[in-house]
Formats: C-alpha cells, structure tokens, sequence
C-alpha cells in the first residue's frame, strides 16, 4: 500500500504548509491592524520627549517584521506537535496575544494614552513571558523564536514607560476622528 502512504504524506504536507500560510496571514493581520494606528508613528515618535536611549524611529519597522516572522514560524512550528501533545491552550493565548499586541499601538499612537498603553504591554509581555515558557517546551525552536520578541516587548515596556514619564503622561494625539 504504498500509494495509500503515499496519499497521507501529501495531504499532511498540504496541510502543514496551509496552517503554515494560514499562521503567517493571522500573525501579520494582526500587525496591519496595529500598524493602521502607526501611519503617524514617526511624526508622533518625532514631537514626544524621548530618552537618550530611545531607538531612532525608522529601526521599528524592520524589527516588527522580522519579529512577526519569528512568532508565525514559532506558532506553526508548535502546531506541527498536535499529535504529540495539547498544544491548543497555547494557540488560543497566541491568538489573544496577537490583539493586545495590536490594541497597544491604537492606545498609544492612536489616541495618545501612553498610561493606558503601559497596562496593556504589562499584560502583552506576561503572555509573551508565559508563550515563550511554553513554546520552549513544546519546541526548543519556536522558544527560540520568541525570545528575542519577549526582549524587545521587555524594552519597549521600558521605552513606553519613560515616554510617559517624559512627558507627563500626555503624548500628541495623530488619529484624525
């Protein structure tokens, strides 16, 4: 029965790269929806006080992205350890990770509250803090692919903190209503 083996590895291999696909487009639709309240964020980034520390604005694009990357391979990678172990809880944080990751730019970019953005990206970090734990433990890789997006979410807690600091709370508003 060659041919029936043959058949199963195919279609689990169509399967595979359309979760892949299907993790990438989840994973970036995300990043769309917060970058739609980031069309001014070098303006905004620009006029706020910032710390001598603070990345220069054009490093941010780049870094999201290779970040994004990272996290849809790491989710994928996870899934392919469906038949191995619950990994279902996992994925629906993921999934729940990916819209407080989007709410902070609309908080912080979008309207300006660098308060109510700082309590988001404390909850955001504790699920990146709690996926990346799980993630190693599924697959030491997609723990590894979410390390450096754990470091970076830990700076920017930092940044935002500061950002807020600096200036007394109020950050310029860049969304029209």
């Amino acid at each position: 029965m060659p041919n029936q083996r043959e058949h199963s590895r195919c279609k689990e291999a169509f399967k595979s790269i359309s979760v892949l696909l299907l993790s990438f487009l989840v994973t970036f639709a995300a990043g769309a929806v917060g970058a739609l309240a980031s069309i001014s964020a070098q303006k905004t980034y620009a006029m706020i006080q910032q710390p001598s520390w603070a990345p220069p604005a054009w490093i941010f694009g780049p870094v999201w992205t290779s970040l994004y990357v990272l996290m849809a391979l790491a989710a994928w990678l996870v899934w392919r350890q469906r038949e191995r172990m619950r990994i279902d809880i996992a994925l629906i944080v993921y999934i729940v990770h990916l819209i407080v990751q989007a709410i902070w730019s609309w908080l912080f970019f979008g309207i300006g509250r660098a308060d109510l953005a700082m309590l988001d990206i404390i909850i955001l970090g504790t699920m990146i803090a709690w996926l990346t734990f799980v993630f190693w433990r599924v697959d030491r890789l997609a723990g590894i692919f979410f390390t450096p997006y754990l470091l970076w979410v830990t700076f920017a807690a930092i940044l935002n903190a500061t950002l807020w600091y600096l200036n007394g709370g109020k950050l310029p508003m860049q969304m029209q209503p």
